[in-house]
């Protein structure tokens, strides 16, 4: 199954979800500090780099079957 994730960090939740044989297709993280452990974890995710309030819901490609997410904890 595709899914998108919101508030991603560095990919400690995705990886979860990809062990479990989801696969992370698209991805959303504000924070440039976690941008290159991001995108070494997922080399192969699209990373959208923009504020979450940037993101139009239509931004978010077709053929997600879920989303998952984990909201800023700062």
């Amino acid at each position: 199954m595709k899914i998108a994730s919101l508030f991603s960090g560095a990919g400690g939740l995705d990886k979860g979800f990809e062990k479990t044989g989801f696969h992370v297709v698209w991805a959303n993280e504000y924070d440039a500090a976690i941008w290159d452990t991001f995108q070494h974890n997922f080399p192969k995710t699209f990373l959208d780099k923009r504020s979450i309030t940037d993101v139009a819901s239509d931004d978010v490609p077709d053929g997600i079957d879920g989303i998952v997410g984990g909201p800023p904890c700062q």
